[in-house]
């Protein structure tokens, strides 16, 4: 028995150490940059070895291994005891804009990676600017479904999600024909009350107007999910089981209240409605009208912050007296809020009967907006679509709307913690998500969790810990994301520390067995490797 325990650990070992030579990337200087390099991959193992510390992650990975085989066996499930399954996002710009994968041997080593650690599927960004580049129905998937192929190569399950936004870091805009449209006729954007324009996104107003050359928005993200859903045809309900669909800004459900924020600014300001173009204008006019209050359909509220300003920097959203709090607060809100839940139910809708015969699930995410929780009107969460207050549950309507289209929700921001907050702020990270949670359970929504950015929250694998075990209604939790970071000596072992704890819960994440404690006592990265660890 441990004779086979042992060859077949040493056979992991050896797969896992070919997958990481794999991911060796380096220039004249030292370590090169490998999920940065587009056009090309180099190799040098041995200097990886030697000077990048990767020995380090490998015997992190070696360890993983050896116990994996002695604790569960072969057989060893990828599901924590409370069934929360565990993904990885794969890189934002795992595809190029012209539709060949990037960082491919980088990615095909990382995901031989992640199955070795028990993880069980990766997450995929599609970009509508990238597939329907050029044209109104015209197509190009050819480098999604080499990805797809990747993945399934790999024993891998996928969860994609569909993006029809454009993303600033790294540089992915919307379809040409759509941003030549938007010049002529900025309007098809959301606009605050400067006029100025966002343009990564269009705006919710126009998902039933004919804007895109004759074709209503809703039309067109309907034709893109139909040509998805053929052509991924091979993989669904096996190696594709999930589909996020995409919802507005960054793909969340909301509006982009907070695009131009400082980042100087070391805290957010309340954030702007977004309510101004001509076609959100008339929207609200006619339901002024309509409601017996015509003067109030004039445009949104006058006494309102700046983007970086405080709740208290004007009127509107103080905590006594504050207009938000008011008859026309009231009126205003709620008009702003319905039109967004309206178009997250327009294309979950979509979504969920286009993908209803796929055998794979259908997700929409929604923001975490938790500054300034503390205050009676949580003005972030106004700004951004929510009409959440101390006296006003704005999630129930948004819970049941998920659940009316039977879709999955997913939440960010699982690794965040109310102990790290800024207390000028007026934070609450945790008392949010609790209350979204509420929400959820009681109209049957199951919840995917995500945390909130590469760097992670200090503490934050432990607080993601806290929310996925024990009493939950989290049913799968994707790590954000693949990259340079991910696997470089300074995360990638805490990453499989915080795997193994979700595999054995009696496991604290920061508990290193002997052989990775001596492994990290050794680690001797040089500063100038540490400056151009970018690779793995």
């Amino acid at each position: 028995m441990e004779a086979s325990v042992i060859c077949s650990s040493q056979a992991k070992i050896r797969k896992t150490e070919l997958a990481y030579r794999e991911l060796g990337c380096f220039d004249p200087k030292g370590v090169s940059k490998a999920f940065s390099a587009k056009s090309r991959v180099c190799f040098s193992p041995s200097t990886m070895w030697r000077k990048a510390g990767i020995r380090f992650t490998l015997r992190a990975v070696q360890s993983e291994a050896v116990r994996s085989e002695k604790v569960s066996g072969p057989s060893r499930m990828s599901k924590s005891r409370d069934g929360v399954r565990l993904f990885v996002g794969l890189p934002l710009d795992a595809v190029s804009d012209c539709n060949t994968v990037n960082h491919a041997r980088a990615i095909a080593a990382g995901l031989k990676a992640l199955k070795l650690l028990g993880v069980e599927g990766v997450e995929l960004p599609v970009w509508w600017g990238i597939v329907e580049k050029e044209a109104m129905r015209k197509y190009e998937w050819s480098g999604y479904l080499a990805l797809a192929k990747m993945v399934q190569d790999a024993g891998l399950k996928l969860h994609v999600s569909l993006c029809f936004h454009a993303s600033k870091q790294p540089k992915i805009p919307l379809p040409k024909w759509v941003s030549r449209i938007g010049e002529s006729d900025p309007n098809i954007f959301f606009t605050d009350g400067a006029g100025q324009h966002y343009k990564e996104c269009l705006s919710l107003a126009v998902d039933d107007l004919p804007v895109l050359d004759g074709s209503t928005p809703i039309q067109v993200y309907h034709e893109f999910c139909e040509s998805f859903k053929s052509s991924f045809s091979p993989f669904m309900g096996s190696t594709l089981t999930g589909i996020s669909m995409g919802l507005g800004p960054d793909g969340e459900l909301r509006y982009p209240s907070h695009h131009m924020l400082t980042k100087s600014n070391q805290i957010p300001g309340v954030g702007e409605f977004q309510c101004y173009d001509k076609n959100m204008l008339g929207i609200l006019k006619q339901h002024a009208e309509a409601t017996g209050n015509s003067l109030w359909g004039l445009g949104g509220p006058h006494d309102v912050p700046t983007y970086d300003q405080s709740p208290n920097s004007n009127n509107f959203f103080r905590d006594n007296g504050g207009s938000w709090d008011s008859p026309y607060g009231d009126f205003f809100l709620s008009w702003y809020s319905n039109q967004l839940i309206s178009h997250g139910n327009r294309l979950l809708s979509l979504a969920a009967s286009t993908f209803s015969e796929s055998a794979a699930t259908v997700c929409g995410k929604i923001p975490l907006m938790h500054s300034w929780y503390k205050t009676r009107s949580h003005p972030s969460e106004l700004t951004a679509g929510y009409y959440n207050t101390t006296t006003r549950d704005g999630y129930e309507v948004v819970a049941e709307m998920f659940a009316r289209n039977s879709c999955k929700m997913i939440l960010p921001g699982m690794d965040l913690s109310d102990e790290h907050q800024s207390h000028e702020s007026l934070s609450s990270p945790e008392f949010l998500l609790a209350d979204i949670k509420k929400a959820c359970r009681k109209h049957g929504v199951e919840v995917c969790g995500q945390n909130s950015s590469a760097s992670m929250a200090p503490g934050g694998f432990e607080q993601i810990k806290k929310n996925l075990l024990g009493e939950n209604i989290v049913d799968l939790f994707s790590y954000q994301r693949m990259g340079a970071y991910f696997f470089s000596p300074e995360h990638f072992p805490s990453f499989t520390g915080f795997v193994r704890s979700l595999n054995q819960p009696e496991l604290h994440s920061d508990d290193l067995p002997e052989e990775e404690e001596e492994a990290a006592g050794s680690l001797n990265v040089s500063s100038e490797a540490s400056v151009h660890m970018q690779a793995v």
